[in-house]
């Protein structure tokens, strides 16, 4: 039996916050709850040590290959510990308590036989438990053991021959687990020794120091930002959206410096529905897979030499070699100036026997509730059509749905690998992202995933799990140009990766030359890279923010979302939202909501260097 870590609805440590705010005035000051963690924060950084890490067993890596439990029993800051825990990786949580009476530890060490990485959280009392070494040793001989040891001075004989991790830290606190929780996972560097002997083995001077190779999870004036400056002008733009029924309810994320300093949801599933956005939510992406799917999957097969930018389409795709795509390079499919018209009718022209209400051999591909494709529909049909579309404007910037798709399939062709498998395999599985990913009803319950349009004239239904876009949901879901579904604390590990040029986690992704490659101005005629969207020199558009360097990369997405890197700033920023629920409304790109919000962040950075 064990028990899930519940993930709140919280603007980052909220949590934490409340928790320090007790002390404080009724209404505390975000500034000064802020400055009294990070107080509280120097003072654990300095007396927390990492012990037993011969092996580099912490930070934990290769989270693909990982199945990781957390087991507490008296430590009273168990939730806060998970709670950071599972802003890495899915971690199971299981309460020691439940195993009494005719339930033993050896029970719990049943329902452990298929986790590989067992972390325990003890506090004092726990250490004084007679049943807790031989539990420990057995786990000791057949796990990977991290134990994270809170409030005590001294060690018993019985664990100095535990060849486990140790962690640990004098004070046991909030603060202690959110620190110690991020050092597993490398959020927190290990940066201290011993200053006691604590056992027979851990003396004087031992330790192991570790760096920073994940994301943190911090406040804003850890990075030079008063919240006051920032929380308020954030809340105050997204209400705004809200009010004016631009859509119903968003989640905002600010990273600096690799650090999460502002994360928190607005709003509610739809105006009609009580559900609350949560941090944790999923959100249809859109035009963002572009970027975070499509191109990702190009910068992998170019790091391995089995891509060049300069082949064309008839190089990848025999289908393509009779027809007028033959000569188109990939860099141009990339940079949009292929000469593609922006999209082909799709569903439009769909005949009624081509669909099915059931699913059957004949009908395989599910495009939404109760609709199902003819089989080989796009192969037959789609493509054809594709393939002998106009080129109107080659060699101008035009920006085109069509030319994903192209890449789709060559990436596809080249990897022997479907998209979103490839992508999931090379990046999403190995960096810890839960959430991203293709048709996520196949892994989600539909109450974690935000709904989209009320698709009156295709689907006939609200469409919850479903991509939006029409041409992917011909595709079952998955197409090179929309299909991918995230929350955001996925998209900030994904972009944080690349904003440290190809590696995190202590793995390289990619070459540090070929994200430069990719996210720098690669054309004449636009402002466009390779697959990504850019900074635009026209500083009439304001785009993306009128504050932002000419460094800046990123996407947006039809639904409503978009990411933006900075460098310059080593900033992070993701809006989420449907703005398109319960159908589409231009409201929130006229309001110029996304683009606001990207300004408040930058004028409170700037505010911060005065």
């Amino acid at each position: 039996m064990y028990i899930n870590v519940k993930r709140k609805c919280v603007a980052g440590f909220l949590w934490l916050m409340v928790v320090l705010s007790s002390a404080c005035a009724q209404n505390p000051d975000p500034h000064q709850l802020n400055q009294s963690f990070l107080a509280a924060k120097r003072s654990i950084e300095s007396s927390t040590v990492l012990l037993n890490n011969q092996n580099q067993l912490v930070p934990i890596k290769n989270l693909d290959q990982q199945k990781v439990a957390s087991i507490h029993f008296g430590f009273e800051n168990a939730s806060v510990f998970d709670s950071l825990l599972n802003k890495y990786t899915k971690v199971q949580s299981f309460d020691g308590n439940y195993y009494t009476g005719s339930r033993t530890l050896n029970d719990l060490l049943f329902d452990l036989k298929f986790y590989t990485t067992v972390i325990v959280q003890l506090n004092k009392t726990d250490l004084d438990n007679p049943a807790l070494i031989p539990f420990l040793a057995m786990l000791d001989q057949q796990k990977s053991l991290i134990m994270s040891c809170f409030g005590a001075t001294k060690l018993k004989p019985d664990f100095d021959v535990l060849k486990g991790v140790l962690l640990w830290s004098p004070i046991n606190s909030t603060v202690a687990a959110n620190y110690a929780a991020q050092m597993i996972f490398g959020g927190a560097a290990a940066t201290q020794k011993l200053r006691a002997n604590i056992s027979a083995k851990y003396q004087n001077g031992a330790g192991f120091l570790t760096a920073q190779t994940r994301l943190a999870y911090s406040v804003p004036e850890e990075t030079g930002i008063n919240a006051d400056n920032m929380n308020r002008a954030i809340d105050a733009v997204v209400a705004e959206a809200i009010s004016s029924k631009a859509t119903p309810g968003a989640v905002v994320l600010v990273a600096r410096y690799g650090k999460v300093i502002f994360n928190k949801a607005y709003g509610t599933h739809t105006y009609d529905d009580t559900t609350k956005d949560k941090i944790t939510d999923i959100f249809d992406l859109a035009s963002v897979t572009k970027v975070s799917a499509t191109t990702m999957d190009v910068m992998k097969l170019y790091d391995q030499g089995k891509l060049n930018l300069d082949s064309t389409a008839g190089t990848y795709l025999a289908s393509a070699r009779n027809t007028n795509k033959n000569d188109i390079k990939l860099r141009e499919f990339l940079t949009h100036q292929s000469g593609m018209v922006p999209d082909i009718i799709t569903w439009e022209k769909l005949k009624p026997e081509n669909r099915s209400t059931d699913s059957s051999a004949a009908f395989p591909t599910k495009v939404a509730e109760h609709f199902y494709l003819k089989k080989d529909y796009f192969k037959d049909v789609i493509w054809p059509d594709m393939l002998k579309s106009p080129l109107k404007t080659r060699g101008k910037y035009v920006y085109s749905d069509l030319s994903m798709y192209f890449v789709k399939e060559i990436v596809e062709t080249v990897s022997a690998t479907p998209l979103n498998v490839y992508v999931q395999q090379n990046y999403y599985s190995p960096l810890g992202m839960q959430t991203a990913g293709f048709l996520p009803l196949s892994r989600f319950p539909k109450n974690q995933i935000v709904p989209t349009e009320n698709d009156v004239s295709f689907r006939r239904q609200l469409l919850i799990g479903y991509v939006h876009d029409q041409g992917a949901g011909l595709l079952g879901g998955v197409s090179g140009h929309a299909g991918l579904f995230a929350g955001a604390n996925d998209l900030a590990i994904l972009y944080q990766m690349i904003l440290n040029r190809g590696t995190y986690g202590g793995t390289q992704y990619l070459k540090p030359e070929t994200v430069d490659l990719f996210t720098s101005k690669q054309s004449d005629v636009s402002r466009r890279g390779l697959g990504f969207d850019r900074w635009d020199p026209n500083r009439d558009t304001k785009y993306p923010s009128v504050l932002a360097s000419d460094q800046t990369y990123g996407h947006t997405g039809y639904t409503g979302t978009c990411f933006w890197v900075d460098p310059k700033y080593n900033l992070v920023y993701i809006f989420l939202s449907n703005r398109v629920n319960p159908k589409v409304t231009d409201k929130l790109s006229n309001l110029g909501i996304r683009r606001r919000i990207q300004d408040a962040v930058y004028e409170a950075i700037q505010k911060g260097l005065q």
